[in-house]
């Protein structure tokens, strides 16, 4: 008896022991890292952003006449954000599997057996995901910005990464994806299924704006128009939309009708800038986050 109890494995003293929010931090950063699907997720949207600045760079300009000022800006700043529609779709995907998948599986239960209060893990795994896809989107971004540069200049085009009025939509690009990450993920919390939460996200991403402008247009119901502009995709495309001049002033697109002339029935008369498409995006990410911290605080796992 004496034998056996002295072979027996020694317990870890875990008396000083707790749970502590850069441990919980450390802890999703891991299962973030050792998920199969996250790494390919992030690897595809690495690859899709350099990809999309280089090859548009290929073609572009085919006259060979030189672009400055403004329109080069502008040529610079578009061919470096069009991956973001797509990488956006990347990320919506991947901030609702994040949760849904720990749910399918029943692992959310040892994570809130953990962390009892469940708010500090719910929330580190947010902070995870936010980080990691900003750095990821921002790196990708730049690298193709960089990559693309030289070829857009050997096509006469004046490129200027440093103007605010390219690096400034380039930047932005990075935050949207990033919010777009995080409404998913507000949205995979609440629904805790991958199938509906990924359908919800992309729902409100590409058809319910498109269903509302259709509308909209077909019955010349402008308050349509206008609701239209505060969707996330909608708001949040402000952030990496061309807006400059060659100094970098905001310009504002002219929206609805022009002075003293008929009422543009085809257009929205509320245009947003890109601080107004921001503060919009960030304040829907808020409120479903809210709501999804709070129903996770009081439904069962």
């Amino acid at each position: 008896m004496t034998a056996t109890a002295a072979q027996m494995p020694q317990r870890p003293d875990l008396a000083g022991a707790r749970v502590t929010f850069p441990r919980l931090v450390r802890a999703e950063w891991i299962k973030l890292r050792s998920i199969r699907s996250t790494v390919w997720c992030y690897l595809v949207l690495f690859v899709l952003s350099i990809l999309m600045s280089v090859l548009p760079a290929l073609v572009v300009n085919r006259s060979g006449t030189a672009v400055t000022g403004v329109d080069a800006d502008s040529t610079v700043a578009t061919i470096n954000t069009i991956s973001i529609h797509l990488t956006a779709l990347v990320v919506a995907v991947l901030g609702v599997l994040i949760v849904s998948g720990e749910y399918g599986t029943g692992q959310i239960r040892s994570t809130f057996i953990a962390d009892p209060r469940r708010l500090g893990a719910t929330f580190a795994k947010a902070l995870v995901l936010a980080t990691t896809t900003f750095v990821i989107s921002a790196a990708s971004v730049w690298i193709g910005a960089f990559a693309s540069a030289p070829i857009l200049s050997s096509r006469h085009i004046d490129v200027n990464l440093g103007h605010s009025a390219v690096f400034l939509p380039i930047l932005g690009g990075s935050v949207y994806v990033t919010l777009v990450a995080l409404l998913a993920f507000g949205i995979g919390t609440l629904v805790r299924a991958t199938a509906g939460g990924i359908a919800i996200t992309l729902g409100l991403l590409l058809v319910v704006p498109g269903i509302l402008s259709a509308i909209g247009v077909l019955t010349h119901t402008q308050w349509l128009l206008d609701v239209n502009q505060f969707l996330p995709s909608q708001a949040g495309a402000q952030l990496f939309a061309f807006s400059g001049d060659a100094h970098g002033v905001v310009v504002h697109a002219g929206g609805g009708a022009a002075a003293g002339g008929p009422a543009d029935l085809t257009s929205p008369n509320i245009q947003l800038d890109g601080w107004q498409g921001f503060w919009v995006l960030l304040g829907e990410v808020v409120a479903v986050g809210i709501v999804a911290f709070t129903l996770t605080k009081r439904r069962d796992a």
